[in-house]
C-alpha cells in the first residue's frame, strides 16, 4: 500500500481585487497526492499557480479553501510540523556573501531550534559535495556550488520532503548535471522530491510522476511514461537509395514529405497505423530503405497540447 508524503484536497486560493471588483482563482480545487520516496514534477506555464501552491506550503500565503496534509500533519492544525517536514530550495540564490557554508548551515540549524549535538552540518556538506569548501566565503563559490548550498540549507532540519523550485535556472549544462546527480543521491536515501521546472526535458528525465496545472486547474496527473504515450503523432525519417522529388506518395492518413532524392519523412498517428504497413507501402513503390531514424515526441509536446501555450 502506498504511503503519501503530501495530500492535497480541493485546494483553492482566491485573490480578490476590491478596487476593480474582480476575483482571480489562482488555484481551483486542486486534488493530488505525492507518494513517499518519489520524484514528483509540478509543471505549468507562468501564472499557472505553482508559486502560489509552494507559498501555501511554505506558510507565506493562506489558502482560501481545501485541505493540505504533509507527512501526516494537517496544515491548518499543525502548521509548524508541516513546515518542519519540508525543505524548500528557492529559485533565487539568497546567500550571505561573507558567511562560509558551514556557518550558514549552523545558523540555519539554530533558526530551526536544533541543538548543537543534534546538528549534522558536516554530513550535509558531504552529501552536496561541499566538504572541501566548508570554510570558504560563499561569494567565492561557483554558481553550481551556490545551488548545492541552497539544497544543504533546506536539509539542515532533515525534512522528509525536499521542494526544488526551478533549481537549474541560469545554470550551465555541466553544473546542471552535477546538481541532478546530488538530487538523485538524496532521493535514493529516501527523500521525497517535489520539482518545479521550465526545462521539460529535465522533468522527463527525473520525475516518476508529473502534475501539470494551467490557470489554477489540474489538467494532467500521471506517470511520465503515460503522459508521453498521449502523443498521437510519430515522425520517421528514411534514408533511401533514390527517389524522384516529384513522385507522389499517397496513403490515407499518412503524410509523406520528400526532402531530397535520398530522404523521405513520414508522419502518422501511431495508434492507427502499424509501422510495418508503411514499410510495405514504400516497398511496393520500389523505394529501397537504407536507414531509419525515428523522432518520438517529448514532454514538451504533451505540455503544449494540454496548456495551449
Amino acid at each position: 500500500m502506498d504511503k503519501f508524503a503530501l495530500t492535497v484536497e480541493n485546494l483553492t486560493k482566491i485573490y480578490s481585487d476590491s478596487k476593480n471588483k474582480k476575483v482571480n482563482k489562482a488555484l481551483n480545487n486542486l486534488n493530488f497526492q505525492v507518494r513517499e520516496g518519489e520524484v514528483f514534477g509540478l509543471l505549468g506555464p507562468n501564472g499557472a499557480g505553482k508559486t502560489t501552491f509552494l507559498s501555501i506550503l511554505g506558510g507565506t500565503v493562506e489558502k482560501t479553501n481545501g485541505k493540505v496534509n504533509v507527512w501526516g500533519f494537517d496544515l491548518d492544525k499543525n502548521p509548524r510540523q508541516v513546515r518542519a517536514s519540508i525543505g524548500i530550495v528557492p529559485q533565487e540564490v539568497n546567500l550571505d556573501a561573507f558567511f562560509s557554508p558551514r556557518k550558514l548551515l549552523e545558523l540555519q540549524a539554530g533558526l530551526y531550534g536544533i541543538t548543537k549535538k543534534n546538528r549534522i552540518t558536516d554530513l550535509i556538506l558531504k552529501m552536496v559535495a561541499l566538504e572541501n569548501k566548508a570554510s570558504a566565503y560563499s561569494r567565492s563559490l561557483s554558481g553550481g556550488m551556490k545551488r548545492r548550498l541552497l539544497i544543504a540549507k533546506a536539509m539542515v532540519h532533515q525534512p522528509p520532503i525536499l521542494i526544488l523550485d526551478e533549481p537549474t535556472a541560469g545554470v550551465d549544462v555541466e553544473l546542471r548535471n552535477n546538481l541532478w546527480e546530488n538530487v538523485k543521491k538524496l532521493n535514493k536515501e529516501g527523500v521525497t522530491i517535489i520539482l518545479t521546472t521550465h526545462y521539460l526535458f529535465e522533468a522527463q528525465e527525473m520525475c516518476d510522476r508529473i502534475a501539470i496545472i494551467n490557470k489554477g486547474d489540474l489538467v494532467a496527473l500521471d506517470t511520465t511514461q503515460k503522459l508521453l504515450d498521449r502523443i498521437k503523432t510519430k515522425k520517421i525519417n528514411f534514408k533511401i537509395d533514390n527517389i524522384d522529388k516529384n513522385k507522389i506518395l499517397n496513403m490515407n492518413g499518412v503524410k509523406f514529405s520528400i526532402n531530397s532524392n535520398k530522404s523521405i519523412s513520414v508522419t502518422y498517428e501511431k495508434n492507427i497505423f502499424n509501422f510495418g504497413e508503411i514499410i510495405n507501402f514504400l516497398s511496393k513503390n520500389d523505394i529501397k530503405i537504407q536507414d531509419i531514424e525515428t523522432e518520438d515526441g517529448d514532454l514538451e509536446d504533451v505540455f503544449v497540447q494540454l496548456t495551449n501555450v
